[in-house]
């Protein structure tokens, strides 16, 4: 499980990028995506090393590099302090901390650190979630329905988030807005005949986003899903065989599967002020597994 709360680089006149507006209306130009600054996707360090795997450590090396201050939650403090240590080495902010996305404690502790340690918080990427092997081979159909695996998937991978956006919201309308992107999955669209469970929190975690975005875009709060496909992470890499690689690979309307990298590069372009026109919205990032209007 992972989070990652975000700060974007402060203009001189102490306001984040999206605040900072000149007397016409439009952004500074410190501000414009020239530069180091979170706006777009600057930065071409190698966006390929895993030593913290998957799509929550890819983000963070992603946010980093484009000038972002991250704190990193998770459940393995000890890979959260490696990536962290390497972001800061390669002249980053990064600050790793334990938390469990199941527990409303640790969840809030995460926020308040975040809050203190980086001054404020622009945004917030959730995007932990209960794969386990034991778990989810016990998240079959709904006449197996096992309701301690029904529980246990919403509590991670909707209560968590909701949670989560619960806690950094208030942080955001004191600053006037900032980001917040979800990560569903394709199984919120495909309707697979196993995975009822999961299929159903990622489609919860959709309507989650849409409420969001309705009820704080006003003031300036944008809150978006990213619908990822197969992503090979580090553990996908030891879980998956060849076999079902390539069951899956010939549903996807590419040559590959997902790289951690391609969510990464969509959560920061939705987390950054280049995206302030999107919102409510549910991106799907899998190589065109799913096809829809």
């Amino acid at each position: 499980m992972c989070e990652l709360v975000w700060r974007s680089e402060r203009h001189h006149c102490g306001q984040r990028p999206h605040a900072c507006r000149g007397p016409d209306g439009k952004r500074c130009s410190a501000h414009t995506g020239k530069g180091k600054g979170h706006e777009g996707t600057a930065g071409q360090a190698d966006r390929h090393r895993r030593g913290t795997a998957g799509i929550g450590a890819a983000t963070a090396e992603r946010l980093s590099e484009e000038g972002a201050s991250v704190v990193i939650g998770g459940r393995n403090l000890d890979a959260g302090q490696i990536l962290a240590k390497r972001l800061n080495e390669a002249g980053g902010n990064a600050i790793a901390v334990k938390f469990d996305l199941a527990d409303e404690s640790s969840i809030q502790a995460l926020i308040d650190t975040a809050a203190t340690e980086l001054g404020g918080i622009d945004g917030l990427f959730n995007v932990g979630a209960d794969l386990s092997p034991q778990h989810l081979a016990r998240d079959t159909n709904l006449l197996d329905m096992d309701v301690a695996v029904w529980r246990r998937t919403f509590e991670v991978n909707l209560f968590g988030y909701a949670i989560a956006s619960r806690a950094v919201i208030p942080h955001l309308l004191a600053q006037g807005g900032g980001a917040i992107v979800n990560t569903s999955a394709a199984a919120a669209w495909i309707g697979e005949p196993q995975r009822l469970a999961y299929g159903s929190s990622k489609a919860a975690i959709n309507a989650l986003t849409r409420h969001i975005a309705s009820a704080w875009g006003k003031q300036g709060i944008r809150c978006n899903t990213i619908g990822a496909g197969v992503t090979m992470t580090e553990t996908a890499e030891e879980q998956i065989g060849e076999e079902w690689r390539a069951r899956i690979l010939a549903t996807v309307r590419g040559p590959r599967l997902g790289k951690p990298e391609d969510v990464a590069a969509a959560a920061a372009f939705l987390l950054s002020d280049d995206a302030e026109w999107v919102n409510g919205q549910a991106w799907s990032v899998d190589g065109g597994m799913t096809i829809r209007d």
